[in-house]
């Protein structure tokens, strides 16, 4: 009997701390939005290690979104294309932080963040990258406003 009680302690702990450190890499798992008028706000919160991080969707599939301000395009790990219904295009080579790399041009229809919608974004599927983050480049946040201040990201939309 104090075998399964201390199994089942040890579980209940495991699954805490998981919940947690999740909580520390996202801390935006349901963005929150404000409508005003025929504009919307989402605040994101900066990570631990000062990143922002978002849940949000690509064409209706759920994603985690790392804000990148410094990709020009989103870029979708290729292990995901499938999933995300992205068709890979034309292969083209891009700089990025890790050297050159041959990424497949693509396009999604509807990206969300919160209530924001984004719709026919450029992006590039790229075999590269091993992870499920979708950064989330210039091609999509040049289509929103957006402001730091303190730990907060805000991004606003007209659309």
């Amino acid at each position: 009997m104090w075998v399964l009680a201390w199994i089942s302690g040890l579980g209940l702990l495991t699954l805490m701390f998981d919940r947690q450190l999740a909580e520390q890499f996202n801390p935006n798992p349901d963005p929150h939005s404000v409508r005003q008028d025929q504009s919307v706000e989402v605040k994101l919160k900066r990570n631990r290690q000062g990143h922002y991080v978002t849940s949000g969707f690509i064409n209706d599939e759920p994603v985690i979104f790392l804000l990148d301000t410094g990709a020009t395009h989103v870029s979708v790990p290729m292990h995901l294309a499938r999933q995300l219904g992205l068709e890979p295009g034309a292969v083209q080579t891009v700089s990025t932080a890790n050297g050159l790399v041959q990424v497949a041009r693509t396009e999604i229809k509807q990206l969300e963040i919160g209530d924001i919608q984004l719709h026919d974004i450029r992006a590039n599927l790229n075999p590269g990258m091993q992870s499920d983050e979708i950064l989330l480049g210039m091609s999509a946040l040049q289509q929103v406003d957006f402001r730091q201040s303190g730990e907060w990201l805000y991004l606003t939309s007209d659309r």
